[in-house]
């Protein structure tokens, strides 16, 4: 089991070894696994790349993300400008219907409301902003508006997690109410707990995922 520094080290390594980012911008610090990042990065993607690294980090329970988005001047846009690359992003993205979402920025934070009829139009309309230049965050409050059975919902999860996971799906349990799909059980690494989210939000008729699935790393499962 890795000590808090050790932890600390292969955070520190991730960071240097991934291109996008300037490792010396951003700060670690460890206290019982939970890793909290500071700093301040000049681009979104760059702060969620921050984030992405860390939890791949084999040991790392949690991040806490105090990361902050200082735009270069050369690339800071104003709210009217950020807000029209919003529209046309949208616009420009065959998967997102973009006739049903509004966008309002502020002070360089993008918030989306709407409603669309499927879980993937939901993440597809955030992932079309969050790369735009002098964008600092975006909250999707968009809504899904189909409403399937919870049995549907369910089982359409199920396949796809056999269809995506093999054998692990096992390990991953599954409750729905209404449009709210909780996922639980455990996984070997940050990245499956990040795929069963995302096969559950692309799922239609959701509308809320809670991620309650544990990861328990590779050395575990093979000493059980």
């Amino acid at each position: 089991m890795k000590n808090d520094a050790q932890i600390q080290t292969d955070v520190q390594n991730q960071l240097k070894w991934e291109p996008q980012l300037n490792a010396a911008e951003i700060g670690v610090a460890v206290k019982n696994g939970i890793v909290t990042l500071s700093g301040i990065v000049d681009t979104y993607p760059k702060k969620m790349t921050a984030e992405r690294v860390t939890k791949n980090v084999i040991g790392v329970k949690a991040v806490a993300l105090d990361i902050q988005v200082g735009i270069s001047p050369v690339n800071r846009k104003s709210d009217a400008e950020i807000a029209e690359a919003c529209v046309n992003a949208l616009r420009w993205d065959s998967s997102v219907p973009d006739d049903k979402i509004k966008i309002k920025v502020e002070n360089g934070t993008v918030s989306m409301e709407g409603t669309v009829e499927w879980g993937y139009q939901r993440l597809a309309a955030k992932n079309a902003l969050v790369k735009l230049t002098g964008v600092k965050g975006v909250n999707n409050m968009i809504v899904v508006k189909q409403k399937p059975s919870s049995i549907d919902i369910k089982q359409r999860i199920r396949e796809s997690f056999i269809t995506t996971a093999g054998h692990e799906a096992d390990n991953i349990r599954l409750e729905v109410l209404g449009s709210k799909v909780t996922l639980r059980g455990s996984v070997k690494s940050h990245y499956e707990k990040e795929e069963a989210e995302n096969t559950a939000w692309a799922t239609p008729g959701v509308n809320e995922v809670e991620n309650k699935i544990e990861v328990v790393y590779e050395e575990f499962f093979e000493s059980a």
